[in-house]
């Protein structure tokens, strides 16, 4: 199921990113797709490491529409090496950036996906363990004259968990980095 919505997302970026021919004049590329790692903190929690993807066009609102997908997981930051609980989330964003034509650029973004803790043992299987997400997030994003880009960002989770109703281990609020390479971009 993970496997098959990340390769879906990847699919969908790849159909996007396509290049398009226009007539009579040379091939046209659609946007510009980034990609790198991410950093997360849940506040009095887990530190969450992972993957991130991030695609823009000049033909969705002059470039200031932002498109990603994120895979974190505490398996490559709090869990690893430790006793800590293993949780993942895979996300897909839309975003919003002011100033889209300068280096420093604040945004804000809508975040969705799906939650799941692994806790290891089967006396913990009657505590809830996957959880639909939806939180929000803001911050400031630099992009350097070299194909890299750097964001950060404070959230809030809009559906956590206590445990009886949802996974304790899902946090309101997080902050995040996230460190982009430039892949494809607009001519």
């Amino acid at each position: 199921m993970k496997k098959k919505l990340f390769l879906s997302i990847l699919f969908i970026f790849f159909v996007l990113c396509s290049e398009a021919q226009s007539s009579g004049t040379k091939d046209i590329w659609l946007g510009e797709l980034k990609g790198g790692i991410r950093v997360q903190k849940a506040q009095k929690l887990y530190w969450e490491n992972g993957f991130s993807f991030d695609f823009t066009s000049p033909k969705i609102a002059d470039s200031r529409i932002h498109f990603g997908a994120t895979y974190v997981t505490s398996r490559l930051g709090s869990a690893m090496g430790s006793n800590a609980i293993k949780q993942d989330n895979f996300l897909i964003s839309g975003g919003y950036h002011f100033r889209h034509q300068k280096q420093f650029q604040p945004f804000t973004r809508l975040n969705m996906g799906y939650f799941h803790s692994d806790y290891e043992d089967a006396v913990f299987d009657v505590l809830p363990n996957k959880a639909f997400l939806l939180s929000i997030d803001a911050g400031l994003s630099y992009e350097f004259m070299i194909p890299f880009t750097v964001s950060l960002s404070a959230g809030y989770n809009l559906n956590t968990g206590k445990g009886s109703s949802g996974p304790g281990t899902l946090y309101p609020v997080f902050y995040q980095m996230s460190i982009y390479y430039t892949f494809l971009k607009k001519k």
